[in-house]
């Protein structure tokens, strides 16, 4: 199912990002631009000068962004999960503010398996519903609200957050049960990383007999090689500029996670092992902060391109 809506569609239900990272920070601009109202929290008050700039409520702890509906932009689901309880947490927040049955986006990338047992617990003991829309397309997908999102969970309260998923992404698409879009992030996560690690293998190797990378680059994205992740890290390639972006740390965790699916449906992983190796070692070299395209350094280390 693809969703689509107009600003006119959208229902009286508020809203709040917590989050503002990377991807968070851009999602809650164009989230207040074009909802007319936000609520956001940070764990870093200063990250929501920008956003509270632009007409969004800061809040002061996620107790006080207890909204209708919860968006959350963070790295895993522990960090979702420590949100929830105390006197500052969304639980004693949605209490107060006589929220029943709230929605909780984890728009982070998660366990499958994870965030399925953490839906079934929510529902059971507090009647909170969660959905899970992993989203993929980058800061600059973000940036232009034209992300494409993998969304699982009860497919009614899904289709009730068309109005909110559409202000961030251009493509949306229910997977079905909760932890759909995780699995299907995970299946986009390692073709991420394969295209990933296959351009910085071949860039190394057009190096070697002295091809001019910008020459390669262009080549390559006029043809079949073209893609969206040539696209948005060709200028790193040739600047050698990996600073921010999608980091190696968290592409790692991501390849976990596809492996654990892998291994618990007995499917293929002998690419998935490939790019597990690759990236361990560049975060063991110390360059897991740097955006994944940085892998180029980390293979270009390895003469033969194996794994030592």
């Amino acid at each position: 199912m693809t969703m689509t809506t107009t600003p006119s569609n959208i229902p009286q239900r508020t809203v709040s990002l917590l989050g503002l990272g990377p991807m968070g920070a851009p999602m809650a601009a164009n989230l207040v631009r074009r909802l007319g109202e936000l609520t956001v929290w940070n764990r870093t008050p200063e990250r929501a000068a920008g956003i509270v700039a632009l007409g969004a409520r800061q809040a002061a702890s996620p107790a006080e962004a207890a909204r209708d509906v919860v968006l959350t932009v963070l790295p895993d689901l522990p960090q979702v999960q420590s949100l929830l309880p105390g006197a500052d947490g969304l639980l004693a927040g949605w209490r107060a503010n006589g929220v029943e049955q709230p929605i909780l986006v984890v728009h982070g990338t998660v366990s499958p398996v994870a965030v399925r047992a953490f839906a079934d617990d929510l529902w059971k003991e507090h009647r909170i519903r969660l959905v899970d829309a992993p989203m993929s397309g980058g800061v600059p997908g973000a940036e232009r609200g034209d992300l494409s999102l993998m969304v699982g969970g009860d497919r009614p309260t899904v289709e009730s957050l068309a109005p909110v998923f559409t202000t961030v992404a251009r493509t949306v698409v229910y997977m079905g049960a909760c932890g759909s879009g995780q699995l299907a992030k995970a299946c986009n996560q390692v073709v991420v990383a394969g295209t990933i690690a296959a351009l910085c293998e071949a860039l190394c190797l057009a190096e070697r007999y002295g091809l001019p990378r910008a020459d390669l680059l262009t080549a390559l994205t006029g043809g079949l090689a073209g893609s969206e992740a040539l696209n948005q890290k060709g200028d790193r390639w040739l600047h050698g500029d990996f600073a921010g972006g999608g980091s190696a740390r968290n592409q790692l965790k991501d390849l976990v996670f596809a492996r654990e699916a892998e291994e618990a449906a007995g499917a293929p992983s002998e690419l998935t092992e490939l790019l597990l190796g690759q990236f361990t070692r560049m975060v063991a070299g110390g360059d897991g902060d740097l955006d994944h395209s940085g892998l180029i350094k980390t293979i270009a280390k390895t003469p033969t391109g194996r794994p030592s």
